[in-house]
């Protein structure tokens, strides 16, 4: 089942969670450090994307539906370059402000085509920013028709079990990607998106299909869930609801940089739920998507044409 492009425009997805600035340095290296056994890179070019949760709404606006992004940044040169950066795609930006926070930025630094170095700035929100944005989500969430929660483990979600109640409570399907071995803050979602490590952490390890089937049907059921979409790189990707599963074959025909491979798969699936699609109709499309992303460089997107093309 495929989806029209006028139906997508008039999906709305509100995504919540931890937002990042995505800096690339990319250089030439020509020669090896007298200091250390490590490359000298000369930058020749630098580049800023949207990361994390923006760059889960930037892939919602490419394929052509609409996005509103929630999120708690700090009050320095990285969040404001953000927010300018994300309100140019045409994402609605509600960012609440805490000035001791440092907002996430994430620098690759780049020699020859490959990843040489990852360098993380980060801190953790305070607790009155995030019960602010608590209130914001409940003025937000009637004009929505998703909510896609992106949880990067960096704090910006603390309120997450309060705002999927009044989520629920408005029959909202609510999507998440999530983080850590805790799934509990999860309860009563409609679909959670975990990889195959991720799940690992929380089911445990698994040595065949049917166990994986055994132990993911009860983590669903034991959270209220309706699904468990588990993507497993190159053996496809696998959806756990109550009708059984459902697996799709990855499509990717060259892996060059999985980078925000799963923020693609579930905004994709989030743009299409919105737009009138079942889970089940989404996943082949979402396959799709995330197959189309790894062959690209760094954070990327799909578009309406690439998806149906």
């Amino acid at each position: 089942m495929t989806i029209s492009k006028e139906n997508l425009a008039k999906a709305r997805v509100l995504v919540v969670g931890d937002v990042m600035l995505d800096r690339y340095w990319y250089g030439a290296v020509e020669r090896i450090s007298p200091e250390a056994p490590v490359p000298i890179v000369r930058i020749t070019r630098e580049e800023e994307r949207n990361g994390g949760a923006a760059n889960v709404a930037y892939n919602i606006v490419t394929l052509g539906a609409q996005s509103s992004l929630l999120t708690v940044v700090g009050e320095d040169e990285a969040s404001h370059k953000l927010e300018a950066l994300v309100s140019g795609t045409g994402i609605k930006t509600y960012f609440g402000r805490d000035a001791a926070l440092k907002t996430t930025v994430k620098l690759r630094v780049i020699g020859r085509q490959q990843q040489l170095l990852r360098l993380d700035f980060e801190s953790t929100p305070k607790t009155e920013v995030l019960a602010s944005q608590t209130a914001t989500f409940a003025q937000l969430l009637p004009n929505h028709d998703v909510v896609l929660f992106s949880d990067y483990g960096k704090g910006g979600l603390a309120h997450i079990s309060d705002m999927i109640a009044r989520a629920s409570a408005m029959g909202k399907p609510i999507l998440i990607d999530p983080k850590g071995c805790d799934y509990s803050r999860y309860k009563n979602a409609t679909l959670i998106t975990p990889n195959r490590a991720e799940l690992q952490q929380v089911i445990g390890p698994w040595l065949d299909e049917a166990e994986l089937q055994a132990k993911t049907q009860h983590l669903r059921e034991q959270l209220g869930l309706d699904a468990v979409l588990v993507t497993r790189s190159e053996e496809g990707m696998t959806l756990f609801d109550a009708q059984g599963l459902c697996h799709v074959s990855a499509q990717a025909r060259e892996v060059f940089d999985v980078t925000g491979a799963g923020d693609t798969v579930i905004a994709t699936m989030a743009a299409l739920v919105a737009a009138g699609l079942s889970l089940r109709a989404a996943l082949p499309l979402a396959n799709r998507a995330g197959g189309l992303v790894v062959g690209k460089f760094g954070t990327a997107t799909v578009s309406y044409e690439d998806l149906l093309t």
